[in-house]
């Protein structure tokens, strides 16, 4: 339910005109972030001839086709990928409001301005995050780090608003926000002093990074770039993935004897559950935990992967982009896009066969589809688990 004041086909125009806005920013970051430029300054020029743009030919969606894709100093081709990318983020912006608050398929959303803004503002960032994510990885073959850790930030903070927005019962009843269990959240704080540990010990060099190249050295903020070293087959890839596997290992002890404490020792259990079950701790560590199994689900997949064929198989902005996204969703909707992405890159393999175009792509945009999938269809996805469940 909208506000009364507001007509719904008003609302929707305006947000499918913030949407192209988001789109013409994302733009900006998809050409400048991955090349380490500023995305403020300076303002937008000519690819070609690098003439400032002026407002007037800087209007989302409408300049592109009045200047019929051209600079108008220098006349040189503007790629349509500028339209395609405000169109595709428009068409979100509405096709997400719309799905949430004017049908049912998402069930306990409520209103948008009775508290429903928080979710669709939460999920639009991360959707928006991973279109852009997306297009540098088809171009680039990199994620960039702090487009997910913003993900990761907007998760964690709106989880932890959410119980000022909406009931608690209601959040975990339709699971709208990630909520952890006592037992979940206890295991999210041991696996975080984890992480603490393995990134001090990584800075004191007690750890040693993976895949260290010259790539890595010139653009400290993205995952996936391939190092000369991938490139070699000789290259000890297995050895890479034990250094990985021993950064983990402080996580895995930490989450393990954080739930140890808490099944044995019961007056802190019975503190921990008063505390943890706090809606807004509840939110931070649900949070968290979708977080860490996000992670868990690819980087598991990627060493296992790379230890059986001796060749690195996933790449780490993979796994902070399913950690992102596990923020924001919680720690089942993960897992489950995890296994519905293939499917979308084996139907994109038959295609390119077909067309005899094939061509190693990355896997990032695959799993962002899965994410989007499994986002919009959550309450049918929630009735088959359910229907698995008790069969």
């Amino acid at each position: 339910m909208t506000c009364a004041l507001i007509p719904d086909g008003m609302l929707i125009l305006f947000i499918f005109a913030v949407g192209a806005c988001v789109g013409s920013f994302l733009n900006v970051v998809i050409y400048r972030l991955p090349r380490d430029m500023s995305i403020v300054r300076p303002g937008s020029s000519c690819p070609s001839c690098k003439t400032p743009i002026h407002f007037y030919d800087n209007i989302p969606l409408v300049s592109w086709f009045v200047l019929r894709g051209k600079c108008r100093q220098c006349q040189a081709k503007i790629s349509p990928r500028y339209f395609i990318i405000e169109l595709i983020t428009a068409l979100l912006f509405i096709f997400v409001y719309m799905v949430y608050f004017m049908t049912s398929m998402r069930k306990g959303v409520g209103g948008f301005f009775d508290g429903g803004f928080l979710l669709y503002l939460v999920h639009i960032i991360m959707l928006a995050a991973f279109l852009a994510t997306s297009a540098i990885d088809l171009e680039l073959q990199v994620i960039p780090l702090t487009v997910c850790w913003l993900v990761t930030a907007a998760g964690i903070i709106g989880s932890v608003l959410a119980p000022f927005f909406y009931e608690p019962v209601m959040i975990r009843s339709y699971d709208l926000f990630p909520m952890a269990s006592a037992k979940t959240s206890i295991m999210a704080i041991g696996a975080l002093l984890g992480l603490v540990v393995s990134m001090v010990l990584l800075v004191k060099g007690k750890i040693k990074p993976s895949y260290i190249g010259q790539d890595e050295m010139e653009n400290p903020d993205t995952e996936n770039a391939q190092t000369p070293q991938e490139d070699d087959e000789n290259y000890n890839h297995r050895l890479e993935m034990l250094k990985e596997v021993i950064y983990l290992l402080p996580i895995l002890i930490g989450a393990f004897l954080a739930y140890i404490i808490y099944k044995n020792i019961s007056p802190f259990q019975d503190w921990w559950i008063d505390f943890s079950q706090r809606p807004v701790i509840a939110g931070l560590c649900g949070s968290l935990w979708g977080y860490f199994m996000g992670c868990t689900v690819v980087w598991t997949t990627r060493i296992l992967g790379t230890f059986t064929f001796g060749r690195e198989a996933m790449g780490l902005g993979d796994v902070h982009l399913m950690g992102a996204a596990g923020a924001v969703l919680g720690p089942w909707p993960v897992v489950v896009a995890f296994f519905v992405a293939p499917f979308f890159g084996l139907s994109w393999a038959l295609i390119s066969m077909f067309f005899k175009k094939i061509r190693q792509i990355p896997y990032g945009p695959f799993l962002s589809i899965g994410l989007f999938v499994v986002m919009i269809l959550h309450d049918a996805v929630v009735n088959w688990l359910q229907f698995l469940q008790y069969r």
